[in-house]
């Protein structure tokens, strides 16, 4: 097999140059980190189990007409992006007070917000991933005010289909962050969603219990991570209900 060029590795993922011009490919790792990466450890299965539920968001998106990078899944651990600029912008959605929103403002964690807000947090390790306003977007010129008109209604058009999903299954979407990138047809440029959508990368709650299913199980030692991603993954179909939970599961194609 030949040696792929790794293009770029973060804290869960690593990228590597595709088989075709402008594609990607996306390879999902074990590792998990907590607070800017001060809290880590190697969670086995849990790279598998972010491929095969992004895949299924990722298809459910554009199911349902909302343009995201993702081309197929490869095997167990990678899948085949679209190459894209990736605007240096966290884009986060709340439906309810969690993690830095309720400590920033004083609220009670889990309280629903009158409406989803949507913030926006710098992509920088080294800063802590800073929140920032519209104002220091569009100074710096990380985003044009066209840019942020387009990501506010990608962010709002995913929040509303990923709360259908979750809440078909029994869970509640409290927060999810995704990242935006530019990709260009000829002169004409448009937004899509990229990088993952994961428990990783979102807050899931069980509706009636408030048992946590994301990466929150990690952050607060709260028990097994890939338990609670398995369940994630059973309840939305991507793996069989009747087995138990795995180190290594299995798709179903």
């Amino acid at each position: 097999m030949a040696r792929r060029k790794k293009i770029y590795e973060g804290k869960a993922k690593t990228l590597y140059e595709g088989p075709e011009p402008g594609t990607i490919v996306q390879y999902f790792k074990d590792d998990a980190t907590a607070f800017n990466a001060e809290k880590k450890d190697v969670i086995e299965g849990k790279g598998v189990l972010n491929n095969m539920l992004s895949e299924y968001f990722m298809t459910g998106l554009t199911n349902v007409g909302i343009p995201n990078h993702f081309l197929k899944r490869l095997n167990m651990r990678e899948q085949l992006v679209r190459a894209c600029e990736i605007i240096p912008l966290e884009v986060i959605v709340r439906n309810y007070a969690a993690g830095s929103m309720a400590k920033r403002l004083g609220i009670d964690e889990g309280t629903q917000l009158p409406r989803p807000i949507v913030e926006y947090c710098l992509k920088n390790d080294k800063l802590g991933d800073p929140l920032v306003t519209e104002e220091h977007i569009a100074a710096f010129g990380w985003a044009t005010q066209q840019d942020m008109d387009d990501i506010l209604s990608l962010a709002l058009r995913v929040n509303d289909f990923l709360s259908g999903v979750m809440f078909g299954v029994g869970i509640k979407l409290v927060d999810f962050k995704i990242e935006i990138g530019r990709v260009y047809e000829g002169d004409f440029m448009r937004l899509i969603v990229a990088d993952e959508i994961s428990p990783d990368s979102c807050r899931l709650w069980d509706i009636e219990t408030g048992q946590k299913l994301d990466k929150d199980v990690f952050r607060r030692d709260l028990g097994s991570l890939t338990d609670a991603y398995s369940e994630v993954a059973k309840r939305l179909g991507v793996m069989p209900k009747a087995s138990t939970p795995m180190t290594k599961p299995h798709l179903i194609n």
